[in-house]
């Protein structure tokens, strides 16, 4: 088979299954308010950056994400251009260390710096950008976000406390449980992504 077109093969895959987990499996944490949910949609993202590449990683969280937008729209595609950078960034940052070295020291290593770089774009792209947009084209206040999670806790008091106790730890945590996924299960998968 030509090599490009089994590259394409394998991100279609991986693409399709993201987007099938991020439709079927979405978690609310008790410890977070509602609007952020945990899905583990970034796992086939991050198994194809580390097989194929940073940018193969890249292309399957748009496809994911474009196909969520068409066929699940809600968010007018905020959420859905949220989850691309927030994303992209995550398995693009681990890719590019796993491609340094691919060992598994360079697969913690980029799936710690991942998660790090994950939290931090989460952090500023919801305070500059995401929930200003949910403002003005949903509609959906930010001080409304601040109330439902200050029920959960009481320190949120604004959008600074929103994104640096409610945003920021949910998406370190999630991290943590992608990054611990992809780590125990991608060597016994790559065979798999590697024919």
């Amino acid at each position: 088979m030509d090599k490009h077109l089994n590259v394409i093969i394998k991100i279609s895959i991986l693409s399709a299954i993201a987007f099938l987990l991020m439709v079927l499996i979405e978690i609310p944490l008790p410890i977070f308010p509602d609007f952020l949910k945990l899905d583990v949609s970034d796992l086939p993202a991050i198994f194809g950056s580390f097989a194929i590449g940073p940018a193969a990683g890249v292309v399957i969280e748009a496809v994911k994400n474009i196909l969520h937008a068409i066929l699940k729209p809600a968010t007018a595609g905020i959420g859905e251009t949220a989850n691309f950078v927030v994303g992209a960034v995550y398995v693009y940052t681990a890719g590019l260390i796993y491609l340094l070295k691919k060992n598994r020291k360079h697969a913690l290593l980029g799936l710690v710096a991942g998660t790090i770089a994950m939290s931090a774009v989460a952090a500023i792209g919801n305070y500059y950008v995401f929930l200003p947009l949910y403002e003005s084209i949903l509609k959906f206040p930010i001080s409304a976000a601040v109330s439902m999670a200050s029920k959960i806790n009481p320190a949120i008091k604004d959008i600074n406390s929103l994104v640096i106790l409610s945003i920021v730890p949910f998406n370190l945590l999630k991290g943590i449980i992608v990054s611990t996924v992809a780590f125990l299960f991608y060597k016994k998968l790559s065979p798999i992504l590697h024919k």
